[in-house]
């Protein structure tokens, strides 16, 4: 077990951040949630953590990313803060973009800048986004029966892939993406990006918009009605949130040697799945039945196919998932099943 550190997470009341304030809390760390307890299923996410959490250093704090003020008071005196409040979903950012921009770009500059601000500068560990690559249209590509396929690239998209804002997400998020990066090397804030993956797992309240994998599996058992926008055929790599967070403790056991770096977190090849033509049979042989599909036309930068080389984590990290693409589904249904009512009443 690493020493006990004083832990910041903004968005602690979100999918990822409860998930990952019990481990810290479990791992023997004090940590402090900072969420404004806007999204759908943060406040039941919350009551859920201090159910768990019972005699651990836990502490709450309701505030706002885009207040300078608040941010700096929180981030004193803390080791490391995890940085992962955010506007995630991408229609919403195509419909509200200054919205998106203040909470994902400059949210992410007032935690920067409170990071600096401190004498001894926290580790920061900042939540990106594979959309920071764009719609990647540039990179020949393959369609079979079942799924798109790269061409070239054998183990996905590397952190080497120029960035290609796509979408206002793509560029609020890729905005703090670079921010962060160049934190380190111009301030010495030693700061790691995860470029992450389509992550699942408990807790999460998924939407259409959001956490499509939950959604699916949530309109599995309401007997609802699935939107798919495209063909099916589009590839993704997924990854559950246990796996995660062992990469967050890998960070936090080895940040001298990796601040500044930028690692891609996903699934990767062996976790990889087209979003349904590849995925139904699966979710059929778990619940028995699969729901209705209605076919539209592609959104705004939507990529055919994204899967991330996770070399890079691999090596300076001795970081993979353990937890495969069935195994996922099984225990994320079996989650949906025994918590199905309060995601009915979320939607």
């Amino acid at each position: 077990m690493s020493k006990r550190k004083e832990i910041l997470i903004t968005g602690g009341a979100g999918f990822i951040g409860c998930n990952l304030a019990l481990r810290m809390l479990r791992q023997g760390h004090s940590v402090c949630v900072f969420d404004s307890l806007t999204r759908s299923g943060s406040e039941a996410n919350l009551e859920w953590l201090r159910s768990e959490a019972k005699d651990t250093e836990l502490q709450f704090i309701q505030g706002d990313i885009r207040n300078a003020a608040e941010v700096n008071q929180h981030v004193a005196g803390k080791d490391a803060i995890m940085h992962l409040a955010a506007q995630v979903a991408v229609t919403r950012s195509v419909n509200d973009p200054r919205y998106d921009f203040e909470t994902n770009a400059l949210g992410t500059l007032n935690v920067l800048e409170a990071a600096r601000n401190q004498d001894r500068k926290p580790l920061m560990i900042y939540a990106s986004t594979n959309k920071v690559y764009g719609d990647l249209q540039q990179i020949e590509i393959e369609e079979s029966d079942l799924r798109y396929r790269f061409s070239s690239f054998r183990f996905g998209i590397d952190e080497r892939q120029p960035l290609n804002f796509h979408s206002p997400y793509g560029c609020s998020k890729g905005a703090g993406d670079q921010y962060v990066r160049d934190y380190a090397r111009i301030y010495s804030v030693p700061t790691v990006v995860f470029r992450m993956s389509c992550i699942y797992g408990p807790r999460q309240f998924g939407v259409e918009d959001q956490g499509w994998l939950v959604w699916f599996l949530i309109c599995t058992i309401l007997n609802k009605k699935i939107n798919i926008f495209g063909n099916g055929k589009q590839v993704r790599d997924i990854l559950h949130v246990d796996d995660l967070l062992d990469a967050f403790e890998k960070v936090l056991q080895s940040s001298k040697i990796v601040a500044g770096e930028v690692f891609n977190i996903g699934g990767g090849r062996e976790c990889s799945v087209s979003i349904w033509k590849e995925l139904e049979p699966i979710i059929e042989e778990y619940a028995g039945t699969v729901p209705g599909i209605s076919f539209f036309d592609w959104r705004p930068g939507d990529q055919k196919i994204y899967i991330s080389d996770i070399s890079k984590a691999k090596h300076m990290l001795g970081w993979e998932p353990k937890i495969g693409i069935r195994e996922g589904v099984r225990d994320i249904l079996t989650w949906v099943q025994e918590n199905i009512d309060t995601l009915s009443l979320e939607k």
